[in-house]
């Protein structure tokens, strides 16, 4: 990791033989930039100095930066704020490159056919259970997405594993405002649509909602998690609950940490819709900081999106692909990790449309010139779990956040 203060600057003078890169990631995610940059520089000369910056104070870094004029040269980052896009350089070229495999359903075009940001990859909520206890409780589970189960069926399934099997909860649940809509399209909601003008939602959201309060019971679901901020990933991995609703980011995790019971990625309940939330797992961007700088951040990001850069990428970080015909071998060892990720990778193929949805809003508000700074999903449904409001008003309430913050022409 490059540290120190010098190497937080972005130097955005005319010297294009030394470019900053900001990302805010795990050691572990940190190592394919890593091993690009050294490959850049062996290739060019071109020194690529890789800056990982704590999460909390990513976002605000760079909007200082932006205001002090030093923006490093090509940054990885989770969101796009509008303090800083009119100083991003149009990547098209780089999408449009056929050669690249970029998926272009996963790219937001602004109306003059430019593009400000790239996925570095996409994540996307999922299942997963425990399956020492359904193998000790003798209950059986889908293993193709074609085929999976439907809510219902999965409620009855590690009901039975509770029972049977000695578990505390049939389920956790992060509490996200991701999984929570990726539980309404499954179940044929629409969570709250908009890309500008009032939000809104469809008339199967309030019904959603009260199901999802009788599953907060502690029995089929731990209550603390959403109203009370306990640790759902702690709770799974005490092996004392059936299953886990999470993400695809897991994997890297319990490869590394589950020792003391088996675990395995499944597929998501469809009812009736097979669907996820997907969302970027970052967006790279490079910034226009001179004329030499920003040739050379442009060059980089194009190099780097070559398939045959991005495969070492999405490989040695265990991304999934935004690139399409790639043949990925991951770096894990155990079974249930690598069949995790191909699982992952079909589960995405199959999943409707509306899955991308937020994601794709959320680029549209940034070049609206607006932000979702605090998503109101997660205290509002924590509200009415606790009785404190009504499913309506949790609604209303929820899209009232949205109106005020990204709403409006």
């Amino acid at each position: 990791m490059v540290t120190g203060l010098a190497a937080c600057s972005s130097g955005s003078g005319g010297d294009a033989s030394s470019l900053t890169f900001w990302i805010s990631t795990s050691v572990e995610q940190q190592a394919g930039y890593d091993q690009l940059a050294k490959a850049y520089e062996e290739k060019t000369g071109t020194k690529i100095n890789v800056v990982n910056i704590p999460y909390d104070g990513y976002a605000t870094k760079l909007r200082s930066s932006a205001q002090a004029n030093d923006l490093p040269d090509v940054a990885r980052v989770a969101s796009i704020d509008p303090i800083w896009t009119k100083a991003t350089m149009d990547l098209a070229d780089i999408v449009n490159n056929e050669a690249n495999k970029i998926n272009k359903d996963l790219v937001i075009t602004d109306s003059d056919g430019s593009v400000m940001s790239i996925p570095s990859d996409v994540t996307a909520s999922g299942m997963f259970i425990n399956a020492s206890l359904f193998e000790a409780a003798g209950v059986t589970y889908p293993t193709d997405p074609k085929d999976t189960w439907t809510w219902d069926e999965f409620l009855e399934a590690t009901t039975k594993v509770r029972n049977s099997a000695g578990a505390k909860y049939n389920l956790t649940f992060d509490s996200s405002p991701s999984r929570l809509r990726a539980f309404q399209y499954q179940m044929g909601g629409n969570a709250v649509q908009g890309t500008g003008g009032s939000f809104a939602s469809n008339d199967k959201t309030v019904g959603i909602y009260e199901t999802f309060k009788k599953m907060n019971d502690d029995a089929i679901m731990p209550k603390s998690v959403w109203t009370s901020g306990a640790d759902a990933n702690a709770l799974f991995k005490s092996g004392q609950v059936a299953a886990y609703f999470s993400g695809v980011w897991q994997i890297a995790d319990f490869e590394s940490t589950i020792t003391n019971f088996k675990w395995a990625a499944v597929p998501s309940p469809a009812q009736p819709v097979h669907a996820t939330d997907l969302n970027y797992g970052g967006l790279t961007v490079a910034f226009d900081n001179s004329d030499a700088k920003g040739k050379a951040a442009h060059d980089f990001v194009a190099w780097m999106y070559a398939p045959e850069n991005y495969k070492v990428l999405a490989e040695t970080n265990g991304f999934l692909s935004v690139e399409t015909g790639l043949d990925l071998s991951y770096p894990f060892e155990s079974k249930a990790a690598l069949d995790g990720f191909e699982l992952y990778n079909r589960e995405i193929e199959l999943a409707d449309p509306i899955s991308g949805s937020f994601a794709e809003a959320q680029v549209q508000w940034a070049l609206n010139g607006k932000a979702l700074a605090d998503d109101p999903t997660v205290s509002q449904m924590g509200a009415y779990i606790n009785g404190q409001q009504d499913a309506q008003t949790t609604l209303a309430n929820i899209i009232a956040g949205y109106d005020k913050q990204v709403g409006g022409e």
